[in-house]
């Protein structure tokens, strides 16, 4: 056969390959669920929606209680198997989370889905309802506070602007009410999702999620998968359709100043003995100018916004003079133009300040020490232990020794001035580029559902313990926020609006059913 030949028939089954690909690939597109179709399915199930998420919220679900998880995973366990998947738990060196998994024949890729059963403690003093765990359907009066209406209301009309109010309806029982909600139906229509899909469950999040990751890379074979979708968290505050691609880390720092060994008497003293609250404060203030930019040589290292991050920051529609109006606040921090390109950065934040007593017991005193807390959020770019130690070297600088323990006498004796400096990295940021999978199979979703792209957000300011969890299994991931953000989380009257419940299955069911 002549080369001219064999190059046009290797041009003609090329071209015909493509075809057959096209082919393929508009058919899977015509298997899409329409967006309407969509909605009109969560409609004809809303009340069972919603009598599966009461039955879940009555659950107590407070991790610093490790009786309450077994009851909790026995019933995850149960509405997943319902459902078609195995399940299993993942031991921990504290509560198991559970695992389960619904397998696709012949599927050749992988998803993951991180969920969050637990929730934070309650105080149900605070609460305006009988019990946090019995949810409660409320609507706003005249006068705009919320009243208890009975649940009998939702079998007659539906208000989308009433609310749920129960401990972890938003944060994060909702979420997983709708993910439960959403595969059940798709379900309905279809035999498998095209993929093999399997959820882990966390069941110590609130607490920062301390031996998760270590169960991950135990189990890293059970957990294999191309990439990790998070259903947590809650849209822009526009309640627009949102797509956030990454989160800050967190470390916490505590500085201790010290003083006399004693309180003294300020009229005796004041003058001759130091005041470890004025040495702290002069610390303090060194480490950041007065328009809130972080003073720390280095800290802002290896921080580059590039054009194309600059117009993903920007397509974010924040009204900015709006959200510190709010908030009684008349200038931002100079760290950057925009909040959202703020946030790209590592932050350092005095989270709280002590010394001696105020109010009506305060008193004339020298106090013997000052503690400050201070938080760091962490980017991608920042390391962790890079960070902390360019702060210790600042304080050092400031001709302050730095120790991990409190002085001895010794010490006390041979140095000017002492601060104790101890830390914790609670766990790192990620982020995921806007084209690798998961973000594309989210906003796949989105544009079906919505006709648009979504809100994209780079990075979250918050920050969630998944880090180390996508590290272990090196896989990019992509967050679908769900609830209103107006929702009270870890806060008591924590309440999830009717009208983003439904609207997340939705937004779920049109995502879940994308080609990864």
């Amino acid at each position: 056969m002549g080369r001219s030949v064999r190059a046009r028939l290797e041009s003609r089954i090329v071209v015909l390959l493509l075809g057959l690909l096209a082919t393929v690939a508009a058919a899977e597109e015509r298997e899409l669920i329409p967006g309407p179709e969509l909605r009109d399915m969560v409609n004809g199930h809303t009340l069972a929606a919603i009598d599966l998420y009461r039955e879940f919220l009555a659950i107590p679900n407070d991790a610093n209680y490790p009786e309450q998880i077994p009851p909790l995973n026995a019933w995850v366990r149960d509405a997943f198997e319902q459902r078609g998947f195995e399940t299993r738990l993942l031991p921990t060196a504290g509560s198991p989370s559970v695992f389960a998994e619904k397998r696709s024949p012949g599927a050749s890729m992988t998803v993951l889905v991180y969920l969050q059963a637990d929730g934070q403690p309650v105080d149900p003093s605070a609460w305006a309802q009988p019990d946090p765990y019995t949810a409660v359907l409320k609507e706003k009066d005249e006068s705009g506070n919320w009243r208890i209406i009975d649940w009998s209301q939702v079998e007659k009309s539906l208000d989308p602007d009433w609310r749920i109010f129960a401990r972890s309806a938003a944060d994060s029982k909702g979420p997983m009410a709708q993910f439960l909600v959403a595969v059940e139906l798709l379900a309905s229509v279809r035999p498998d999702f095209g993929y093999n899909l399997k959820v882990l469950i966390d069941t110590e999040e609130e607490l920062g999620s301390p031996y998760l990751a270590d169960a991950v890379r135990a189990h890293r074979d059970l957990l294999a998968s191309d990439m990790l979708l998070i259903f947590d968290g809650p849209p822009h505050v526009s309640n627009r359709p949102t797509v956030s691609l990454g989160a800050r880390g967190i470390a916490t720092v505590t500085l201790t100043a010290w003083g006399p060994r004693v309180a003294q008497h300020s009229g005796h003293y004041g003058n001759f003995v130091p005041n470890p609250a004025m040495d702290l404060a002069h610390i303090l203030a060194s480490m950041k100018s007065r328009d809130g930019v972080v003073t720390i040589e280095g800290f802002y290292d290896g921080v580059d916004i590039d054009e194309r991050t600059r117009g993903v920051l920007a397509s974010v529609p924040d009204d900015e003079d709006a959200i510190l109006a709010s908030m009684g606040l008349r200038r931002a921090d100079a760290v950057a133009e925009t909040l959202q390109e703020a946030i790209q950065y590592p932050s350092l934040n005095i989270r709280g300040l002590s010394a001696a007593w105020t109010g009506k017991q305060s008193r004339t005193i020298i106090p013997p020490s000052a503690v400050a807390e201070i938080d760091i959020r962490l980017v991608r770019e920042s390391d962790a232990e890079r960070l902390i130690g360019l702060v210790r070297r600042h304080i050092e600088g400031q001709g302050v020794t730095v120790l991990d323990h409190e002085p001895s006498d010794e010490e006390r004796l041979a140095h000017e001035r002492i601060v104790t400096m101890t830390y914790h990295v609670a766990y790192g940021a990620f982020r995921t580029d806007p084209d690798a999978p998961p973000a594309r199979m989210a906003r796949a979703g989105m544009r079906h559902l919505y006709g648009d792209e979504p809100i994209l957000i780079r990075t979250m300011g918050g920050s969630i313990p998944i880090a180390p969890i996508i590290d272990a299994l090196g896989v990019p991931a992509a967050t679908v926020p769900t609830v209103n953000m107006d929702n009270n989380q870890h806060s008591p009257n924590e309440n999830l609006r009717l009208g983003n419940f439904l609207e997340g299955i939705a937004i779920l069911m049109s995502v879940l059913q994308q080609t990864p």
